[in-house]
């Protein structure tokens, strides 16, 4: 969605600009209930530690791999002291996974890991129980106010409790979009000016089959379009609202409505635009021998996407297997390399079946990109030595250059507004040749509904949705039954 585009007045980032300006998500007071919400911390000794340190960092595969790259640009653009040493541990790629890991390690009351990497989709929960440090409290002022003031407003509503306070430093934001293999797309004969076009603009999610499918006829590649549709958390929070939202389609209706008040809010998942999504899927991996198939729109994926995360849907492309893949820019840095695809990746927005102005919905429509992030959170039964290390650890990252090169190293988009689209970003290896797809990514972001209720409701649609997928209900069944499932959690809360 452009800038421009507004329900009630106000556009979705304004509206977000509002949230993150009075430190929360419009209507998460309402959903965390009573108090604030969050454990209190004391003021941690700034001073760096003079002994030798480790700390461990929980995150994924993906900085474990890192590591070394990590630690020096912490090092070398942002300070870290030599006698801290960081471990970083490499939990599940799925981001459910290791939202269990993390209860199950906090609520045992255990020192480490100092530091924990929290989906944005589940911090608010780990606020509302009391089971991370407040660092509004723990940390000095320069590092909370700069994070407040400078950080994109939607990712730090998702760290804040209903006071304002900060439990999470940004870590970086993930704008999904669609990668393809341009080599492929020049034997169905497309050009560089086609592909000039899209990486800015959007196009219809039937003309994108077509290319596709095309693509797969001219040559003799196995798979067309890949894409995560497994029943976790990334398919309710991710890559079906893309689906949905590019459909006009939408959990609780306008946006506004996003965030709460829990049980006061309309439940719209049976509405037209998430039904015909589900049946563009099934048209998608099933062709027109699906009995609820949509006309305009090719058989292009495998059944195997039923299946997918987004390492099994990666993979098969970065294999050469397929044509087109949806992801996040972590894999860009992968299939960008040069012993990969180099420049012949291809990347463009997500596309649409309906404009904004088609849609029920005045904040639904159009490219819809979901709006992944992670943040740090640090562990309140940490020992003093560590969280002073950990300290360290959180000003090291304030640095610009630090933020920079990790977006270098790992295709990690800086949570920073002034830092997504600048000729600083354009410079940087690889990444910067795609800036202007994630930028268009970056306008039309849309967050999940992110209440205390949200993992209770984010299970059902995962099942939901993945049980209309696999064939074992029609969409209009499904999307039924889950209506019913939220707003028993709905009444319940």
């Amino acid at each position: 969605m452009s800038d421009d585009s507004t329900r009630n007045g106000v556009s979705r980032r304004e509206y977000l600009a509002a949230a993150g300006a009075s430190g929360a998500a419009l209507g998460l007071a309402g959903c965390l209930g009573g108090g604030g919400g969050g454990g209190g911390s004391e003021q941690i000794n700034t001073e760096p530690p003079s002994e030798d340190v480790t700390i461990q960092i929980a995150a994924d595969s993906n900085f474990s791999n890192a590591a070394d790259d990590i630690i020096q640009t912490l090092r070398e653009d942002g300070g870290l002291p030599e006698n801290i040493d960081i471990e970083f541990l490499a939990g599940s790629f799925t981001t459910g996974d290791r939202r269990s890991q993390y209860q199950q390690i906090l609520s045992a009351g255990q020192e480490r890991p100092t530091i924990m990497m929290m989906d944005n989709g589940w911090t608010i929960p780990f606020i509302a129980r009391e089971q991370i440090a407040n660092l509004s409290t723990a940390l000095p002022d320069s590092i909370t106010s700069n994070v407040e003031e400078n950080y994109v407003d939607n990712m730090v509503a998702t760290a804040q409790n209903t006071d304002g306070d900060l439990f999470g430093i940004p870590l970086f934001i993930d704008l999904p979009t669609i990668q393809y293999r341009k080599d492929l797309l020049r034997e169905a004969g497309y050009t560089d000016d086609d592909f000039d076009t899209w990486a800015t603009e959007a196009m219809t999610w039937s003309d994108f089959s077509s290319v596709v499918r095309e693509t797969m006829d001219a040559t003799d590649v196995d798979n067309g379009f890949l894409w995560q549709g497994s029943s976790y958390e990334g398919l309710s929070c991710c890559s079906f609202i893309e689906f949905m939202g590019s459909h006009g389609g939408s959990y609780f209706g306008e946006f506004e409505n996003y965030f709460g008040p829990i049980g006061d809010r309309p439940i719209t998942v049976d509405g037209e635009g998430v039904i015909n999504a589900i049946r563009m899927l099934r048209t998608f991996i099933y062709g027109q021998n699906d009995d609820t198939a949509l006309e305009g729109y090719e058989n292009i994926s495998p059944q195997a996407v039923v299946q997918y995360t987004e390492e099994p849907a990666r993979e098969p492309f970065t294999n050469g297997n397929a044509v087109a893949l949806r992801n996040w820019p972590y894999s860009i840095n992968i299939n960008g390399a040069e012993d990969v695809f180099g420049e012949d990746l291809g990347v463009m927005p997500i596309p649409y079946a309906v404009t904004e102005e088609e849609s029920e919905y005045s904040s639904i429509g159009g490219t819809t990109a979901a709006m992944g992030g992670w943040h740090l959170t640090l562990n309140p039964n940490a020992s003093d030595l560590r969280k002073r290390a950990a300290l360290q650890v959180f000003q090291a990252l304030q640095e610009e250059s630090v933020r920079l090169r990790m977006a270098e190293i790992g295709g990690w988009i800086p949570p920073i507004p002034d830092l997504i689209d600048t000729e600083q970003t354009r410079s940087l290896d690889l990444i910067g040749r795609y800036v202007d797809s994630l930028a268009v990514a970056a306008d039309n972001a849309l967050p999940r509904p992110v209440t205390t209720v949200w993992g209770q409701q984010s299970t059902q649609i995962a099942r939901e949705v993945n049980a209309a997928l696999r064939q074992e209900k029609t969409a209009t069944q499904a999307m039924s039954d889950l209506k019913s499932s939220i707003e028993e959690i709905e009444s319940s809360a």
